[in-house]
């Protein structure tokens, strides 16, 4: 299964920045371990999205733990939505990244 998550911040970018760092290691974490696909901020800052994949079987409970495990949910810096997806078109090239 794959997903996306839209991050938005919860609070004014100068008060999320000095966290950006600490968010960029925990998704360098989640692309070393298969579950990053891609991810980045919005233009404007006002957050950001991830595309992941989630291993059969797993499902809501490996989001849930994603968004948990995220820095910026335990500061509340930013909120979560998590958005099971099923593409259709070019998951042949999604399946090689």
């Amino acid at each position: 299964m794959y997903a996306l998550a839209i991050l938005r911040y919860r609070r004014p970018f100068e008060e999320v920045a000095p966290h950006v760092e600490e968010h960029r290691a925990y998704l360098k974490e989640l692309k070393a371990q298969g579950l990053l696909l891609a991810s980045g901020p919005f233009d404007p800052r006002t957050g950001g999205a991830l595309l992941l994949r989630i291993p059969d079987g797993e499902g809501l409970a490996a989001l849930d733990r994603i968004r948990d495990g995220d820095p910026f949910t335990r500061l509340s810096m930013a909120q979560y939505e998590l958005l099971p997806w099923h593409p259709v078109i070019g998951t042949d090239g999604l399946d090689r990244m």
